[in-house]
């Protein structure tokens, strides 16, 4: 009785408090809204997953040469980058843009990734897509698995260069998700920044040389990527990313006749209103346990949000009535730290005793909001003191 009088009292003293400041503090009084020339967009955070912006994000449309992104993870993740690259009779004088390769012609796997990305030769993507699938056909059937592993409800392939197709399409919010799953990809993430690259051309006196055809990478400061695309359908359509005090965003704008301006608003909207927050260190202690947590997490945290995190400690089932126990707990993990926002799980922690903490892996999980910036609202005081006693309700549970 006593705990709840107190609490009771707690709430009582915060409201006042509360009503009180809220005019001369608002928790958060800026204007958030952003517009842009595309007919969808999306923005997002690398290593959270979250969706800062989306527009129309969810819209199925044609994606032209964007295509390529899920083409190259897919070709790295499956092929031998070493291995020789034959191009064929269907990859030789591909329309569209092209790295003019001859039929018959051999090159590295990993040569032909950065002509595929930094000049969107439709004859490599044929050529990548008969190699590491088989077949065009085999690759495409790759490349629809992995949009289905990620969760790409929106997206589906007919080819891999990005040409204009019947049943060939994705989202913004799906190609920014594939994109910052890519982008955890060391191969991939070093060729979508590359300026430049010289390749070998045993065929001629002069070898390959390519500049990427991304603006980006010249025009915004912490620029890395990463493909630009076009048709006459599917219109201008541009993935870039950028990487500032360690945080990488990535956006995304189908159907968009001034993307290069877009992108920079786009991208300073994100690190201007959300920048990445580390909330858990890797090998913290638990309070009142003998545990540590297994990883670092940060999150990407607009204005007034760090102050309405509820951190929980969900353990693992204890040894039951038969006397057996849990079979996690016999290599150390004993449960997780679950981290919610607004009521919502933003993440999750494991923690392990400290004798058994497994070594640091970089895993990517995604973790897809759509339009996750608007999804934890506190731009009233208002709502400021929902969030706050519902936080204060947490204690003693």
């Amino acid at each position: 009785m006593k705990t709840l009088t107190f609490r009771l009292s707690l709430i009582l003293i915060l409201c006042t408090l509360l009503a009180v400041c809220a005019p001369i503090y608002p928790v958060h009084a800026e204007n958030l809204s952003i517009t842009t020339h595309a007919r969808a967009a999306a923005l997002i955070d690398v290593e959270s997953g979250r969706i800062l912006y989306s527009s129309r994000g969810d819209e199925p449309m044609l994606i032209a040469s964007l295509t390529k992104i899920m083409t190259a993870i897919v070709a790295i993740e499956n092929g031998d980058l070493d291995s020789k690259v034959k191009v064929g009779k269907n990859a030789f004088a591909k329309e569209g843009s092209s790295l003019y390769l001859k039929q018959g012609e051999e090159m590295k796997l990993e040569d032909m990734l950065y002509g595929l990305m930094l000049r969107s030769g439709n004859d490599a993507a044929t050529a990548i897509a008969e190699h590491v699938g088989g077949s065009e056909q085999g690759f495409v059937y790759l490349m629809n698995a992995k949009a289905e592993e990620l969760g790409l409800t929106h997206t589906h392939f007919a080819n891999p260069h990005g040409l204009d197709a019947e049943g060939h399409y994705s989202s913004a919010n799906d190609l920014a998700v594939l994109t910052a799953y890519a982008l955890h990809n060391p191969v991939f993430k070093e060729i979508v920044k590359t300026q430049e690259k010289t390749a070998d051309n045993p065929y001629e006196k002069w070898d390959y040389k390519w500049a990427n055809k991304n603006k980006m990478l010249r025009l915004y400061e912490g620029a890395d990527g990463v493909k630009t695309g076009y048709t006459k359908k599917a219109l201008r359509c541009l993935v870039s990313s950028a990487t500032r005090n360690g945080q990488q965003l990535v956006a995304v704008t189908l159907n968009d006749g001034n993307d290069w301006n877009d992108h920079a608003a786009l991208l300073n909207f994100g690190f201007n209103h959300y920048p990445l927050k580390t909330l858990i260190e890797r090998g913290e202690g638990i309070s009142g346990y003998s545990f540590v947590t297994s990883k670092k997490f940060a999150y990407p945290l607009g204005q007034g949000e760090e102050a309405r995190i509820v951190t929980k400690l969900v353990l693992n089932e204890q040894p039951g009535a038969s006397g057996g126990t849990d079979a996690r707990s016999s290599f150390g993990l004993k449960g997780s730290l679950v981290l919610q926002l607004g009521g919502k799980e933003i993440g999750r922690v494991p923690v392990y005793t400290p004798d058994k903490l497994p070594p640091e892996q970089s895993l990517y999980m995604k973790r897809y909001t759509p339009a996750g910036a608007a999804a934890y609202p506190a731009d009233t005081w208002l709502q400021a003191l929902g969030s706050a006693l519902r936080a204060l309700l947490q204690m003693g549970k």
